[in-house]
């Protein structure tokens, strides 16, 4: 098993000479792709509410923010696990931040993506995410200009066809939406 010390170093073969500083702030961080292990072991380390992360639908994309060799967040998109939303759309599945993360991580990792995601994506017309209004606030999005669409008053999401292993949060969820076709 990969425990996440290991992962956490962007490229172990490569360390830079920073001296293990760590960023004051968020625009010193650098965003990209990484890969499914790396995003999987990192959220169980760091996500608030959602550490386990199985999904029957497959992930779109995984990213990362690395600096001076080190990761201090991840996230993963795909296609909405709601069935009656269109398949064009994509959610943000998990966004998971380490805890020395720089002040404003969230905002500015959000922020990267979605043009990213315009640029690697063309097609897709609308980006969803579900906050969990136990432990978060949606303040990243409401800073992003995202729009809170829909709240779920909280109980079990999970469905008997679904086999799922057990409900992670009944806590009421709002979903944010932005329109990417502006």
């Amino acid at each position: 098993m990969v425990r996440a010390g290991s992962v956490r170093v962007a490229y172990p073969l490569f360390q830079t000479g920073g001296g293990g500083s760590i960023p004051t702030s968020a625009l010193q961080l650098r965003f990209d792709k990484c890969d499914r292990d790396t995003m999987q072991v990192l959220n169980r380390e760091w996500h608030s509410r959602l550490p386990k992360f199985k999904t029957a639908t497959p992930c779109t994309v995984y990213y990362s923010a690395e600096f001076d060799g080190l990761f201090y967040a991840v996230a993963a998109w795909s296609p909405p696990v709601a069935r009656m939303l269109p398949n064009d759309w994509m959610e943000l599945r998990r966004l998971a931040i380490a805890d020395d993360a720089p002040k404003n991580t969230a905002t500015r990792m959000l922020g990267w993506m979605v043009r990213d995601i315009r640029k690697r994506y063309p097609n897709v017309p609308r980006l969803i995410s579900y906050q969990d209004c136990e432990v978060h606030n949606g303040t990243i999005y409401k800073a992003a200009g995202w729009e809170a669409t829909n709240i779920d008053s909280g109980g079990e999401w999970s469905r008997p066809s679904r086999h799922r292993e057990a409900v992670q949060s009944g806590a009421a969820k709002r979903r944010w939406e932005l329109d990417l076709s502006r």
